[in-house]
């Protein structure tokens, strides 16, 4: 591989950016080495700006289903900037993609847009506790929801006590009112639920967690979670920025049929733009200002270049577009764990559905434990360069899921299944 540009770049960009990046993950820590510096993408490809061309499954962590640039996203987005960039007032553009979107999530009465998944989660949690007047926040260890105080607590296991931050910078009074549980563990949830139920403000959960690699959430683990939050009146969120509109028309929500109270959007809805939502029944919503007394504002919230990118990107999804793209990921992650279990490999591949993951194990992955117990470490770090320099780009940390578009083909996968094959037939694992 002919980096020197990349390098360069790179270089240049340590100056002036901190760790010459603008988001941890993308320094290549995880894996060791210094980052690409990508100059454009087309379909399924990114390229640097030495001319290598990779084929991406990070797609910019998940919110490119449709691949780089793709023709009517970009129309969109140019029809829009002519008209010009943002206006700071209501526009058909944002009606739009709130209709579609309205029409489309179960859990969706009425949404208010913001410019990322941090605002969105942070503001739902907000206005869940402006609604029900309580204080305490419930979550899950591993799951991530951005990087607002309340939600930087340390993973661990057991009804978690636990008052201390994953990042310096938060005051400790910031973790006194946040409680972290085992995912998929039904017994604690209900002890901890039952035990300050007067006092739970909201419980906030990927129902198909994602940043601790690929772990959907036991059909019997949200039935509960969603009986028992009705029954304390309790707000439940499911954290959808991720999964939302990347396997079904309606979210995971529809999939399974467990409805929540409210529900964070991003990624996908933007197009590939900068974009956050966040939406819910009527009756929570309305205690949003300017009708009610939680208050959250930004100036470019509902900006008409995203609305309309967005939409142009919604548009483009149906059901046999999920179809086709559903079947091609299940043939392809049958076909990688046959052969991991048929030569008999401590590896699997998680999935579900167009979400992947690798696990450095043969046992199923169901909680953050799991999930670190199942990580690869140097491993992975081998594994990314071994596929990088065959030219496919995968995200450069091991407990991130990578994701495969619609502009993926037949051939691609074929390739990626031959160069994990051929990675841990020869030992390099």
């Amino acid at each position: 591989m002919r980096t020197q540009n990349s390098n360069k770049y790179f270089e240049q960009a340590k100056k002036v950016m901190v760790a010459g990046v603008n988001s941890p993950v993308r320094s290549f820590n995880g894996v060791g080495g210094d980052p690409l510096v990508m100059k454009y993408g087309r379909r399924q490809k990114l390229f640097d700006y030495d001319n290598n061309a990779y084929t991406d499954y990070c797609l910019s962590w998940g919110a490119l289903i449709f691949g780089h640039a793709h023709r009517n996203v970009v129309l969109a987005a140019k029809k829009a900037v002519e008209k010009g960039t943002s206006f700071g007032t209501t526009t058909r553009e944002e009606i739009g993609i709130a209709e579609h979107i309205v029409k489309q999530v179960p859990s969706i009465e009425r949404i208010r847009f913001v410019n990322s998944g941090t605002e969105a989660t942070m503001s739902a949690i907000r206005l869940a506790r402006g609604f029900t007047q309580r204080d305490i926040l419930v979550k899950f260890d591993g799951c991530y929801h951005g990087h607002f105080d309340d939600l930087l607590t340390k993973a661990g296991s057991g009804v978690a006590n636990l008052k201390e931050s994953s990042s310096l910078g938060i005051p400790q009074s910031h973790m006194q009112n946040t409680i972290s549980l085992p995912y998929n563990n039904t017994k604690i949830l209900e002890q901890t639920l039952t035990k300050h139920k007067d006092k739970i403000a909201c419980v906030i959960i990927e129902p198909v967690a994602g940043n601790m690699g690929v772990i959907p959430a036991t059909t019997e683990f949200l039935k509960t979670l969603r009986e028992l939050t009705k029954k304390y009146n309790i707000v439940l969120i499911f954290d959808e920025i991720m999964t939302g509109f990347r396997t079904h028309p309606g979210c995971v929500q529809s999939e399974v049929n467990i409805i929540p109270d409210m529900t964070c959007l991003g990624k996908i809805i933007g197009g590939g733009f900068p974009i956050g939502a966040y939406g819910g029944r009527k009756d929570i919503m309305q205690h949003l200002a300017p009708e009610g007394g939680v208050y959250q504002a930004g100036t470019f919230s509902g900006n008409p270049v995203v609305m309309k990118a967005g939409l142009a990107a919604l548009r483009l999804l149906n059901k046999d577009f999920y179809k086709s793209l559903n079947k091609k990921c299940a043939e392809f992650t049958e076909a990688i764990n046959s052969y991991f279990q048929k030569n008999n490999m401590g590896v699997h591949m998680a999935h579900y559905k167009s979400m992947m993951s690798i696990r450095f194990r043969k046992e199923s992955v169901l909680n953050y434990d799991d999930a670190l117990a199942a990580a690869g470490g140097e491993r992975y770090g081998q594994l990314f360069w071994h596929l990088l320099k065959a030219g496919i780009y995968w995200p450069p940390a091991d407990l991130e899921s990578f994701f495969v578009s619609g502009m993926h083909t037949q051939k691609d996968l074929d390739d990626l299944l031959g160069h994990l094959k051929g990675f841990f037939k020869n030992g390099e694992n």
